[in-house]
């Protein structure tokens, strides 16, 4: 049986042809972390960049769904697992929902064995040299993101919050796991920040405004995205059609500096 120590070793081999490791975290739930996940890679695909997606949430997946990529299975040979490549980019995803029977299949698994299995799938997914590899993790500051910080050691961490005190509250503690764990913070995404009407152009801060950026100021995060709530985005998530999403293209590789 592979001890931990060996599997931690696999997975810092498997992904040193990694230019970029990008964690996408929140500690809260419900702020659309996966979306911004796929829009980010989806904008790093467009402008030539090499992308991939782990998703790390085993418990409530959705990367498959908003790629339409629920019925794919990635093909497994002598140990190796290949990512799905995305229709229309050929982004690179792993996700467990890949190996589940059907779709609606829940995962009942303990923390312990979900982090062990996420680094035995990181250590044998065949991902070859991508310029940006980002991992969309669960809400929480335990087990997975802990898992995640400590052996995959990402270069950056995009924070994802929306914009009422409720949530920065608890999008607070993630910022703060990650800087105990010297991990650095590039950017907060203020997800859901407004709607504004296609028809007269009025903005309605429909969650509150300005909490979000506070909490980027307070921890002097270098960047700050505010993304609008957008009925189209939601549609073509829902069709598995993220890639058609034209609403979104910006300086994404500025945004992960500092």
């Amino acid at each position: 049986m592979i001890t931990m120590q060996d599997l931690v070793k696999k997975v810092s081999e498997n992904l040193s042809e990694i230019k970029t490791k990008v964690a996408v975290m929140s500690g809260k739930g419900g702020v659309g972390k996966s979306t911004v996940t796929s829009l980010l890679a989806v904008c790093l695909a467009r402008k030539g960049k090499a992308a991939g997606i782990f998703d790390c949430d085993f418990t409530g997946s959705s990367i498959p769904k908003i790629f339409g990529l629920e019925s794919e299975t990635p093909v497994i040979d002598e140990d190796m697992v290949y990512p799905v490549s995305s229709r229309k980019f050929g982004i690179k995803i792993i996700s467990i929902h890949f190996f589940f029977p059907e779709k609606s299949t829940p995962l009942i698994w303990r923390g312990p064995l979900i982090s062990k299995t996420m680094l035995d799938l990181l250590s044998k997914t065949k991902w070859e040299a991508l310029d940006y590899l980002l991992f969309d993790l669960p809400p929480g500051t335990s087990d997975v993101p802990l898992t995640i910080l400590q052996v995959v050691k990402p270069d950056k961490i995009v924070i994802v919050s929306t914009p009422q005190k409720l949530a920065t509250d608890i999008v607070e503690k993630a910022i703060n796991m990650a800087r105990m764990l010297n991990a650095e913070v590039t950017c907060l995404v203020e997800n859901m920040s407004l709607y504004e009407c296609p028809n007269c152009g009025y903005k309605s801060y429909l969650f509150g405004n300005g909490k979000a950026r506070e909490l980027s100021r307070k921890y002097d995060v270098p960047h700050f995205l505010e993304i609008p709530l957008d009925p189209r985005l939601s549609e073509l998530c829902d069709e598995g059609r993220i890639e058609d999403y034209e609403n979104f293209d910006f300086d994404v590789e500025n945004f992960l500096k500092i």
